[in-house]
């Protein structure tokens, strides 16, 4: 199979067969091979009856239905699971990514051995206050934190190897962060294209504006996870070791006033108190990285076992 067709949506109802004849269109015109695979995230509409009509008309259609709104990136993770195609695609069910775009993305990933393209919408048709300021204020600090070249992290319109999309798991609201994940995880060939946005035909946004707390959360956290997953000593034990440094040379400039200086309410100033206090935590800090690069180092083992097991068994 060449195409899998990753689309997630929610209470897509109107937009859902358009889309659909949509990507029909395309796919027969340029010979395709492919699947649909609908996910829908718990949708209160119609729009599981439209998936199991379209399902019904075209052994090509397949649909995945969450019991209750899970999220964007559950809803990725699970069509990943059992995507097929050579070159696996995601984009929106909202009309706002265009089929037309997927023989250039394909493309791209055969042509140029590419392990992932990534959507640009230079041109935005949405509300600027609401979506385009804070997106650009995403994207640059993106770009900053993960040293990455592309233009538009958070674009739904995207190409991948189906190497790639079997080799991560993606969680939480890590959506955005494909591409990061899937460089952490070796596949470091990235492209970007400039894809065409359209404006919203039908219906309204589905993202509130915790999806902006939500994502700052989630730049912190991935750039942590990204940095330090393999060596947590690095970050924990210099922290621990810094912070425990500083309370010993509280407490030996209390015990050299004690011992030298008569000064024998040392117990009754807080300086005393901050001292103990930054040696407690330096030393938890210091063991929490001890215990994460001992479960790191565990789970790095168990996965070796693991590749030289399938290994062996394919020998």
């Amino acid at each position: 199979m060449d195409i899998s067709v990753v689309i997630p949506l929610y209470n897509e109802e109107e937009s859902l067969t358009e889309l659909n004849d949509w990507i029909f269109k395309v796919m027969n015109s340029n010979h395709f091979s492919f699947e649909l695979i609908y996910i829908d995230d718990g949708s209160s509409d119609n729009s599981w009856q439209i998936i199991k009509k379209l399902s019904a008309e075209s052994s090509s259609v397949k649909g995945i239905r969450f019991r209750r709104n899970y999220g964007k990136s559950a809803a990725l993770n699970e069509g990943f699971k059992v995507a097929q195609g050579n070159v696996v695609i995601t984009m929106d069910s909202d009309l706002q990514d265009s089929p037309d775009e997927i023989p250039g993305l394909f493309k791209m990933i055969v042509d140029e051995n590419l392990d992932i393209v990534s959507g640009w919408k230079k041109k935005r048709h949405d509300s600027t206050l609401a979506k385009n300021i804070p997106s650009k204020i995403f994207n640059w600090l993106s770009r900053r934190l993960f040293k990455s070249k592309l233009h538009d992290m958070n674009c739904g319109l995207k190409a991948y190897k189906l190497e790639v999309v079997k080799n991560i798991e993606v969680y939480g609201e890590m959506h955005r962060y494909i591409p990061i994940i899937a460089r952490a995880a070796g596949f470091a060939k990235i492209g970007e294209k400039v894809v065409v946005h359209q404006k919203r035909k039908y219906g309204v946004t589905k993202f509130g504006f915790d999806r902006f707390i939500k994502g700052y959360l989630d730049l912190l956290s991935i750039n942590f996870v990204s940095r330090f997953s393999e060596r947590p000593m690095h970050f924990f034990g210099s922290l621990g070791t810094l912070i425990f440094f500083a309370g010993f040379v509280i407490a030996s400039y209390l015990a050299y006033g004690k011992f030298f200086m008569a000064e024998y309410r040392m117990t009754e100033r807080p300086l005393f108190y901050f001292g103990l206090l930054a040696m407690i935590i330096g030393t938890q800090l210091f063991l929490v990285g001890f215990l994460a690069e001992m479960i790191s180092r565990i789970s790095r083992e168990k996965s070796n076992y693991q590749i030289r097991d399938s290994l062996n068994i394919n020998e």
